[in-house]
C-alpha cells in the first residue's frame, strides 16, 4: 500500500479475527510507534499486547468494569466479549515524565501519535484494526487491573487482527479545516 493511499483512504476495521499478526508484524508495529513525533526522545508510553490466554484475562478485567463503572446490565452482559473480538490488543499506555520542555499533554499527544502509526502500519501489511477508547480507557479500575498507575493514561486499546470482511471507507469530508487569518481565503 503506498503512504498516499494509507492516509487518503484508512478507515478502522472493527470487525476482525484471526490470524492476529505475528512476530515480524508485531516488530513493525513496534517500529512505526517508535518513529513518532517525540520532543527529546522521552518515548512516553508503552504498549501491552495481550494475546491469547492474555484476552480472556482481559476479558474478565472489562467484565469487573463494567460492573464497577455501574453500566447498564446490556454494557455489562457484552463487556466480557469485547477483548474477544481480536485476536490481539495493545493497550496503549502513558508513561509521561518530568521535563521543562514537555508538558504532560505533548506527551500523551505522542502516545497517540503512537497508537495512530500502529494502527496505520497495521492496514499497510493488510491487517485490520480499530482503536477504542470510553469508559473502559478511563476507568481507575481498568488502570489498576492492568498495572498502571493512575497518574498514567490510557491512550487507547488497538484491535489488530485480519479484516472480517473488506474494510468500509469512509465518505470524503466535504468541509474545510484550514482557515488563513486576516483574509476571507480557505482552502
Amino acid at each position: 500500500m503506498d503512504a498516499l493511499d494509507l492516509l487518503l483512504t484508512c478507515s478502522s476495521m472493527p470487525r476482525v479475527g484471526a490470524p492476529g499478526p505475528n512476530s515480524d508484524q508485531l516488530s513493525q508495529l513496534e517500529a512505526a510507534a517508535l518513529r513518532v513525533p517525540d520532543h527529546m526522545n522521552l518515548t512516553p508510553y508503552k504498549c501491552l499486547i495481550y494475546q491469547g490466554a492474555e484476552l480472556q484475562n482481559l476479558s474478565e478485567l472489562f467484565a469487573a468494569t463494567a460492573k464497577l463503572e455501574g453500566l447498564t446490565e446490556a454494557e455489562q452482559a457484552r463487556a466480557p466479549q469485547l477483548p474477544l473480538r481480536a485476536p490481539c490488543i495493545i493497550v496503549v499506555v502513558t508513561q509521561y515524565q518530568e521535563h521543562p520542555k514537555v508538558p504532560r499533554q505533548e506527551q500523551y499527544a505522542s502516545a497517540a501519535c503512537a497508537t495512530m502509526a500502529m494502527q496505520q502500519m497495521a492496514f499497510a501489511q493488510g491487517l485490520g484494526a480499530v482503536w477504542r477508547t470510553g469508559v473502559y480507557a478511563e476507568s481507575e479500575h481498568m488502570k489498576a487491573g492492568l498495572g498502571i498507575s493512575s497518574e498514567e493514561d490510557i491512550v487507547g486499546f488497538l484491535y489488530i487482527g485480519t479484516p472480517a470482511v473488506p474494510t468500509p471507507i469512509k465518505p470524503q469530508k466535504q468541509k474545510s479545516i484550514f482557515f488563513f487569518p486576516g483574509s476571507d481565503a480557505k482552502t
